[in-house]
């Protein structure tokens, strides 16, 4: 060997020994990579709007609702779809929905306030949740929402708005039960075993202040067991026939909630989601099914069918949009796994907590795939966007797809640490418009006071 004939130096790699091509993270396989979010290309977007950065395809949106109401239309007469705003309340986002035909389903003041400023009609807004100052209720009783009650206090609330407003208030009474299939939240509305629910129904008989039109309840998220919404549609509909029996009850509506889980992939389930997450088409049959059955007798008694109502949230919106980002540093971790740092973490994808999403890289990457944990920019230990994944090695700048992020990420993200980004919708024509734009100092203290005797940092300097 000569002085020029030398060897090349390698930085050595720490990669513990595993037998096979499996474990349980997944097989080794050559990873995908996808360089377009609906045909607008990754290094374009990226270019135009920083990273990182959220992307919602308005084509998958609309054709998602689309989908979801044809699945049930076709299965039963009367089906209304209602947007849920705590799951994605941007505005292009609701406005989407709303020119496909959903109402506006919302759980706050501020979620009411939202709907009524997009220009939603206060008779096609359902008022779910436990908080409703009693300022929001008048003005929803005012504006003809759909108010739906979930606890005695808000029964009289309502009804000492009632009389100060001189009209009877048509309402929803919210049901909690065990339907046997899935955890009972049994915090949210009237429990129907324990008697409290027939009570409250009866109340608002003997009162005269209010209506009761409809029925509402809502067994949980990312429900996986279609069988629990069966159940569910039996023990509402058998409530139903014993309320309009010992009231002047006259049921127009069974509003279901949300639940429907979409292709997502629940920590601790090793099945892929493919397998894991029943289709729509079994959702539909399955609750159809139980309504069409549970009415029966009032059919046959010449009175109209309840309208069914859906709330869905998550299977509408998350698989419409992702967050691309990048990669900001490398690391070797103690245990010898491969540690890479993106420029987003659980203060803009927070369903991390909950889900694997699938992480696609925006080119084709070379080496050998390695145990590896990808973590956002924060400081904080569980930061993590992924605990388990197989990556070949990553450069500085490379991006990497997150998906689905369209449920929760863009209601629950927190201004913690880093400024929150743009987020932009790829309309059907290919065009991108900004929907929400990133962040500025200006943004976030804004709201800020600053007191007269606090304004010099350092006085007498």
């Amino acid at each position: 060997m000569t002085g020029v004939d030398k060897l090349r130096w390698v930085k050595p790699v720490l990669k513990p020994h595993r037998t096979g091509g499996l474990n349980k993270f997944g097989a080794l396989r050559s990873m995908r990579f996808r360089d377009e979010v609906e045909g607008v290309p990754v290094e374009d977007l990226l270019r135009d709007y920083g990273s990182p950065l959220f992307v919602i395809s308005e084509r998958r949106l609309r054709n998602n609702t689309r989908t979801l109401r044809r699945m049930f239309s076709t299965r039963y007469r009367n089906v209304l779809q209602a947007w849920s705003y705590k799951t994605n309340y941007l505005g292009a986002v609701c406005n989407v929905l709303h020119q496909e035909g959903s109402w506006a389903e919302v759980v706050s003041a501020f979620e009411y306030e939202k709907a009524r400023a997009l220009g939603v009609p206060g008779d096609r807004i359902l008022f779910n949740g436990p908080h409703k100052p009693k300022e929001i209720l008048t003005r929803a009783a005012r504006e003809g929402a759909r108010i739906h009650l979930d606890n005695m206090d808000e029964i009289h609330m309502l009804e000492e708005v009632a009389a100060e407003l001189g009209i009877r208030v048509p309402v929803t009474m919210r049901l909690t039960f065990d339907t046997g299939y899935t955890e009972a939240w049994t915090r949210f509305g009237f429990h129907i075993e324990s008697g409290e629910a027939m009570d409250a129904a009866k109340r608002i008989h003997d009162m005269g202040r209010l209506h009761l039109k409809g029925l509402h309840s809502h067994i949980g998220t990312f429900v996986v067991d279609p069988r629990a919404y069966a159940a569910q549609v039996r023990i509402m509909t058998a409530f139903m026939d014993d309320v309009e029996k010992q009231t002047d009850a006259a049921i127009d509506s069974i509003d279901i909630g949300g639940g429907f889980p979409s292709l997502n992939a629940l920590q601790g389930v090793y099945l892929p989601k493919e397998q894991f997450i029943p289709p729509l088409e079994r959702y539909a049959d399955a609750i159809c099914d139980a309504l069409i059955e549970g009415t029966r007798d009032r059919q046959a008694r010449g009175m109209e069918q309840p309208r069914l109502i859906l709330e869905t949230g998550r299977a509408v919106v998350d698989d419409s949009e992702v967050l691309i980002s990048s990669v900001v540093a490398n690391k070797r971790l103690a245990d010898g796994r491969q540690g890479i740092v993106m420029d987003a973490g659980v203060n803009l994808l927070f369903t991390s907590f909950w889900y694997n999403h699938e992480v696609e890289p925006t080119r084709m990457l070379d080496g050998l795939p390695e145990e590896t944990v990808l973590y956002g920019p924060l400081c904080m230990n569980i930061d993590v966007m992924r605990q388990h994944i197989m990556m070949p090695p990553l450069k500085l700048g490379d991006s990497l797809i997150f998906s689905p992020a369209g449920a929760y990420n863009n209601t629950q993200w927190l201004q913690f640490i880093e400024y929150r980004p743009n987020v932009v919708m790829v309309h059907e024509d290919g065009s991108v418009s900004v929907v929400r734009e990133a962040e500025t100092l200006d943004t976030v203290i804004g709201p800020e006071r600053m007191p007269e005797h606090l304004k010099e940092p350092f006085p007498g300097n």
